[in-house]
């Protein structure tokens, strides 16, 4: 690969997907571009550039952002995150949202799955607290082929055993030869949905909760200000955003706020939260709810159970 190669991928991944790759991180362009080349029945990295800069090549330039783009995750990773969403952020909801009844959480670059099962799993643990609660959790993520892995919901012996406590393992999964798979029912509580967060993603409606851990740090600065701000319009001044453990608003952006003693874990701050009022109810007329999503219709009644929406 020459150096003008590598300045072209550099420059086209930048452009659709954010990442910033530096001089040095040649290497990660060969390890995981090569195997792209080979798929396609190509030489080298080379043969891959030109083939990617001939016209009617959508599909092997989305393969090269899909592969470079792709993160590892696994279960409950970090830990504290899940702790925080446990201890301080469904205790917080569950009193705000008393009359509502309605949570909604995404998971922005959700890759696999794994931080969103991780959350229902949470939830199912929470159950009876949260009767007749309306729950909805979103994954995004900009590759089609993870997203697919994510609803199959099917992982290795070595995924499962990476953060999941065994009887998380025994009670949610159900095993297959050398494979598990997550349970229907924490399946259905997961909705996944190809997103570049560099586009517009307003229409997903708003949110209670958002995860967007270990992806800010793949951006430069202005596009994580603009990710943020953006982010910002979708909560409620009484939400929570969660960021990765090398991650920070600090010196980027006032629109959010560090949570004291609760590492990764932001509310609303300065305008953004005075702009911005607590979710609740749209009317006093008791069944439903305030208006959400890209289409903005009234939901219905509350099912008495912890259910999930579809689209």
């Amino acid at each position: 690969m020459t150096p003008n190669e590598y300045d072209y991928l550099r420059g086209y991944l930048k452009q659709q997907s954010g990442l910033v790759l530096t001089a040095e991180k040649q290497y990660l362009i060969e390890s995981r571009l090569l195997p792209v080349a080979r798929k396609a029945g190509l030489a080298s990295i080379s043969a891959l550039v030109a083939k990617m800069k001939e016209p009617g090549q959508s599909r092997i330039c989305e393969a090269v952002v899909e592969a470079m783009t792709t993160n590892e995750s696994f279960f409950f990773r970090d830990k504290t995150p899940f702790e925080h969403f446990v201890d301080t952020m469904l205790p917080k909801m569950l009193e705000a949202r008393a009359r509502e009844r309605r949570l909604r959480i995404w998971c922005a670059a959700a890759s696999t799955g794994q931080e969103p099962y991780s959350l229902a799993m949470c939830l199912k643990e929470a159950e009876a607290k949260l009767a007749g609660w309306r729950i909805e959790i979103i994954g995004t993520d900009l590759s089609n082929e993870v997203l697919d892995k994510a609803r199959a919901g099917v992982y290795s012996q070595f995924e499962v055993q990476r953060g999941l406590p065994i009887n998380h393992l025994l009670k949610y999964f159900t095993q297959n030869g050398d494979t598990w798979q997550i349970s229907s029912t924490l399946r259905s509580m997961v909705q996944y949905r190809k997103l570049n967060l560099l586009e517009n993603f307003s229409t997903l409606g708003q949110f209670d909760i958002v995860f967007c851990r270990n992806v800010l740090i793949y951006f430069d600065n202005p596009t994580k200000v603009d990710i943020l701000g953006r982010i910002s319009k979708m909560m409620p001044a009484d939400g929570f955003l969660v960021l990765g453990a090398a991650e920070t608003v600090v010196g980027l952006t006032d629109a959010f706020k560090p949570m004291t003693e609760k590492r990764g874990l932001y509310q609303l701050g300065g305008a953004a939260a005075a702009a911005t009022p607590p979710r609740g109810l749209a009317t006093g007329t008791l069944g439903t709810t305030a208006p959400t999503g890209a289409a903005g219709a009234l939901r219905p009644a509350i099912a008495p159970r912890l259910s999930v929406v579809r689209p």
